[in-house]
């Protein structure tokens, strides 16, 4: 009788980064992969608010990851929702076309992402913009064009809300926003709207504590700070807020300013997948051994922004909430499964840290490389630049996204200028 050798299944939940190196660790491997994810494409999230603002199109910040597995023989896709997780039998329900289905899995990589973390405030998920999707980039783009529009129409003494937009959160999204919606106003619309005094738009930082970039060495802290206000950014420091409405944002201090626009960035939480009774630890992540497998159920490995591994530096932190956190532990992932499945032993997970930046505007930015080096200004700019372009997927996304920075650099033209509104 001929002996039938079974291979093991992995299901990757996610297509996000972490999700992709997994792939790659396992593509052309004696397992069967299959990726699930909501969307039929890969998100390079780090770039959404240039979508957001005008600066890029939504097809270049994102790849089909039909395309990008197409080449891998033992990888499928699926587009669909995971809606629950029925870890003692190892399987994973699946929404698709309104229908459920129950995958059954040998191991499990849940790499599902983050969202948005309102923390608790109710008036500021109802009244905000957030920045963690395609769709919110675009609706983020509609609404402040709309609203330049809006402006040109009222009357002047009303016009101030309507070109009134306030940040909250002062990390690397928040400044990236910031910087960008002020060279917007100032360098693009002010031609568009020549009946607007765009000089009076106004971009507000909001932080709840007494620096931005709390991760940053305070040099770079005060440099990106400079840089903002260089800009016209007004950073509004030791600002807390109580409450916001439709039309108003309120301080804790009783500061208040009239806007119809609030971005939220101040902070993620993991995406939550139904059915895993674990309990959660900030952020809503998931705790992990350090070999990103769950202790309850070690068929699970979890990575990204959902995993939460409590010995990962001295002081006892969990890593960062990153993309380069998340590729290394897809890596890792991948790597143990394989040793997994041949009877190795799995290996801990060591973040191996090569630094931060962030961009703020045109030729300003703060790096701080390998944690040792400090860059601002221009060349720090530059390897902001070099480095997105890096890990942008696609040749195509990368030609196109540099042919639009250096069509900006040269004309300070913004060519996306498009109010798409479903009908």
């Amino acid at each position: 009788m001929e002996h039938v050798v079974t291979r093991p299944t992995v299901i990757i939940v996610g297509a996000g980064f972490g999700g992709l190196q997994a792939i790659k660790g396992l593509t052309n491997k004696a397992v069967d992969v299959l990726i699930i994810d909501r969307h039929n494409y890969h998100t390079f999230l780090p770039l959404l608010y240039q979508v957001a603002t005008a600066g890029l199109e939504p097809e270049q910040v994102a790849a089909p990851v039909r395309g990008i597995v197409r080449h891998a023989t033992n990888v499928n896709f699926l587009l669909g929702n995971v809606t629950r997780i029925n870890a003692p039998t190892c399987e994973v329900v699946v929404e698709t076309n309104g229908t459920e289905q129950t995958l059954r899995y040998d191991y499990l990589i849940l790499s599902p992402g983050s969202t948005t973390n309102f923390f608790g405030m109710t008036a500021a998920e109802q009244h905000t913009f957030g920045l963690k999707s395609l769709n919110e980039a675009i609706k983020l783009r509609n609404h402040v064009l709309s609203l330049f529009e809006r402006a040109a129409e009222a009357d002047p003494e009303v016009r101030a809300p309507f070109m009134t937009m306030v940040v909250v959160g002062g990390g690397p999204t928040g400044l990236e926003l910031s910087g960008a919606l002020s060279e917007l106003f100032r360098h693009v619309l002010r031609h568009d709207f020549p009946q607007l005094d765009v000089a009076k738009a106004r971009v507000i930082l909001v932080e709840a504590t007494d620096r931005i970039l709390a991760a940053y060495p305070p040099p770079l802290q005060q440099s990106a700070l400079r840089q903002l206000r260089a800009l016209g950014v007004e950073v509004w420091l030791n600002k807390a807020v109580a409450d916001i409405t439709a039309d108003r944002v309120t301080m804790k201090d009783g500061t208040s300013i009239e806007t119809y626009t609030v971005i939220w960035a101040a902070g993620v939480k993991a995406e939550e997948i139904g059915g895993l009774d674990i309990p959660r630890q900030r952020a809503q992540r998931l705790e992990t051994l350090p070999t990103l497998q769950l202790a309850q159920y070690p068929q699970i490995y979890v990575i990204g922004d959902a995993s939460y591994v409590p010995t990962a530096t001295a002081d006892g932190k969990p890593y960062p909430q990153l993309a380069p956190v998340a590729m290394q532990q897809g890596k890792m992932a991948a790597a143990n499964i394989l040793a997994a499945d041949a009877g190795l032993p799995q290996q801990p997970f060591r973040y191996s840290d090569r630094g931060t930046m962030a961009t703020i505007g045109r030729s300003k930015a703060v790096a701080w490389v390998f944690n040792r080096v400090m860059l601002s200004g221009f060349l720090a700019w530059l390897s902001w630049l070099g480095l997105h372009l890096l890990y942008l997927v696609g040749f195509r996304n990368r030609t196109n996204v540099l042919i639009n920075w250096m069509w900006n650099w040269v004309t300070w033209e913004r060519g996306v200028r498009l109010i798409l509104k479903e009908e």
